[in-house]
């Protein structure tokens, strides 16, 4: 499968590309656009310049390219988060303005996917919950009660955002997937994450709460769904 290396500027002319690179892009274009269903391997074909022919000699059939576009998909946007968070690369100018045009496409992709509950959303979730706690592990050790929880709690937050991008894009009066309001979302979703909401003492206080509420649940005895003890 082709994966261009992200310091390369994108392919402008479309005969650059191989035939089932245009078809996957092509595809990854109407998916995003029209959704699963609203999408015809036809209207594929005619979007990528190519025969129906070509398309199913290449994938078969419009589910097994939807899975090769959500594989792709899963497999850059996971690359790029790690070059980003991982490799340090979010501080480099030639790199952020190489990946914000594919960044801002796979997220309209996903978006698109978590609506049409496509198999590679929840992929892409447990993906980025892993490479989250990993992040934290590495810059934050020790510091967080529930590291597995935090991670999931951060993807959730940036995960409702691409599904309720909607009435996310009307406040901001832009839409958050065109580069400015995606630009100014990101300083948005900086803020967030380095900006605690709580005090030190205000979240030693809530973890204190939860323990004590955990510790007399334990001691309760259990009961079945129809009330009576285990």
């Amino acid at each position: 499968m082709y994966v261009r290396p992200i310091s390369e500027p994108p392919v402008q002319d479309p005969d650059d590309l191989t035939a089932r690179a245009r078809i996957r892009d092509a595809a990854l274009r109407l998916f995003t656009e029209r959704g699963n269903d609203g999408t015809t391997i036809r209207d594929i074909a005619k979007e990528a310049g190519v025969s129906l022919g070509l398309v199913r000699h290449h994938f078969g059939s419009k589910e097994a390219l939807r899975e090769a576009c959500d594989r792709y998909a899963v497999d850059r946007m996971l690359r790029l988060k790690e070059q980003m968070m991982l490799d340090g690369e979010m501080s480099n100018p030639g790199f952020m303005s190489a990946a914000h045009p594919q960044i801002l496409a796979l997220y309209r992709y996903f978006a698109r996917a978590l609506v049409d509950g496509s198999p590679a959303a929840a992929g892409m979730f447990d993906e980025l919950v892993e490479l989250t706690a990993q992040w934290t592990e590495r810059y934050h050790p020790g510091k967080l009660v529930d590291r597995r929880a935090h991670a999931a709690a951060l993807v959730a937050a940036q995960s409702g955002l691409l599904a309720m991008h909607e009435h996310v894009s009307r406040v901001l009066g832009a839409d958050m997937f065109s580069p400015d309001g995606h630009l100014r979302m990101t300083h948005g979703l900086i803020d967030f994450y380095s900006q605690p909401l709580l005090t030190p003492e205000q979240a030693a206080e809530g973890h204190a709460a939860i323990d004590r509420l955990q510790a007399t649940r334990a001691a309760q005895p259990r009961t079945t769904s129809e009330g009576t003890p285990r």
